[in-house]
């Protein structure tokens, strides 16, 4: 539960229609479809496997296995990067997660703003133009996450998860047959399954690549972190499937209750970040009990988010805990307030910043934001090459029989899983990051 809580967060729901709406629609679904397949089980299977037998965090994990097998302890880089990488993902995941609290209290408060898109609009650019409203949501975000991590992980998140991950399941499903019926269907399946040769770029398959990343968490040793709790009677295998079937799912339910809305009322598809923020009001706008299922929505979005960054700064807490002897709380607390302020740049990203572009001399990055940098080194560079780092060492420095016997797979899977690790993974990944910058 914890692993599909934190493949299934906004990632899925936010992210994944922006992205398809940015980079043509077609093309980037079976890029993201294929990456998934290729790349991401495989390397979700390796750090399973590694957690399991490395018994430690992500950086304790590879050194412990490294070691085991008379390789350098230096891997243990690959799981610091990792952790590095998450704690910078958290830091502006925790902003949108922070947009979902004020969309569910200011819908309650407020009410919808209506059937017109350009009020709805108007409420969203609104919210962000204010720094003190996005900090304080920021905040309460980030504040809640440490609880629980303080805490530990095995308690309430784990029972909530169970009940509400179904319901939103449901409501997105619930949302997506209305947008089906109501929206301009045949302009969504067009957009979504008409494939446009042009959009076959190595540009839009980096961006599916690094979507895939972002949305299941590969590449940060997040699994590696959650399979050295797992007991030995977990089948790691299916939870990995499981997983990533669930993410995909709700993925393209998102998709399928985003743009047949988007393009029944004019919207741009490639509007960015707010496209789920704008579109959604609009279809609740419509619907019987709209507000109350808005604010059902937004509070279940929250949780699936809540379960996300929770294992993502697990990632941080689990790594420091040994080796600063600090109290899980006192950790929890510091590794946040830390991640809140870093956090401070995407929320200024959004108003007083907004006309600060740091890397305008840099083709491609004109106009971006820091928040637009720190999303795309993250996903684009940072995962991925944690994620090769993984895929080497479990495919070419660890005996494969050290891998396959944590997984419950037959000769023939073990040797896919092999061949996969060994070449489609590491050649996939550097053959997708590198062909942008060859042109």
């Amino acid at each position: 539960m914890a692993t599909t809580g934190s493949a299934v967060g906004i990632g899925s729901i936010w992210k994944f229609p922006y992205e398809v709406g940015a980079n043509g629609g077609t093309a980037f679904v079976l890029f993201y479809v294929l990456g998934l397949v290729l790349v991401v089980v495989p390397l979700m299977f390796a750090e399973f496997a590694l957690g399991r037998r490395g018994q430690g965090d992500a950086a304790t994990s590879l050194s412990n296995v490294a070691a085991a097998h008379g390789a350098s302890r230096s891997w243990a880089l690959a799981g610091l990067l990792g952790v590095v990488t998450s704690f910078l993902i958290l830091s502006f995941y925790s902003v949108i997660g922070g947009w979902t609290i004020a969309y569910a209290v200011e819908t309650l408060i407020q009410g919808l703003p209506g059937t017109d898109p350009l009020a709805v609009q108007e409420r969203f650019d609104d919210f962000l133009s204010s720094p003190v409203t996005l900090t304080a949501y920021h905040a309460i975000f980030l504040a809640v996450t440490a609880l629980i991590v303080a805490g530990g992980i095995s308690g309430g998140i784990e029972a909530a998860a169970k009940v509400l991950m179904p319901i939103l399941a449901i409501l997105m499903i619930a949302l997506a047959a209305y947008a089906v019926i109501e929206g301009d269907m045949t302009a969504t399946v067009n957009f979504l399954f008409k494939l446009d040769p042009e959009s076959l770029t190595a540009t839009v398959a980096l961006e599916a690549l690094g979507l895939g990343f972002f949305s299941i968490g590969v590449g940060l040793g997040l699994m590696i972190t959650f399979a050295s709790y797992a007991q030995t009677d977990i089948n790691l295998r299916e939870v990995a499937i499981a997983s990533v079937a669930a993410d995909c799912a709700i993925s393209l339910l998102a998709g399928f209750a985003v743009f047949p809305i988007v393009f029944e009322h004019g919207l741009d598809p490639a509007g960015g970040a707010g496209l789920v923020f704008v579109t959604l009001p609009l279809a609740f706008a419509n619907m019987p009990f709209g507000e109350i299922a808005a604010v059902a929505f937004f509070a279940l979005m929250f949780v699936a988010a809540l379960a996300s960054a929770i294992s993502i700064l697990e990632l941080s807490v689990a790594l420091l805990l040994p080796r600063l002897n600090w109290t899980r709380t006192r950790l929890s607390l510091v590794v946040a307030i830390t991640c809140f302020l870093v956090g401070l740049s995407t929320v200024f990203s959004f108003n007083l910043w907004s006309n600060w572009h740091p890397l305008e001399a840099v083709e491609g990055f004109a106009t971006a934001t820091i928040f637009d940098i720190l999303d795309y080194v993250t996903s684009n560079i940072m995962m991925p090459v944690g994620g090769f780092a993984i895929a080497v060492f479990a495919g070419w420095i660890v005996p494969t029989r050290a891998v396959i016997a944590e997984l419950d797979l037959s000769p023939a899977g073990a040797a896919v899983l092999s061949f996969t690790l060994r070449f489609i993974v590491p050649l996939g990944i550097a053959t997708v990051a590198l062909a942008p910058l060859i042109g």
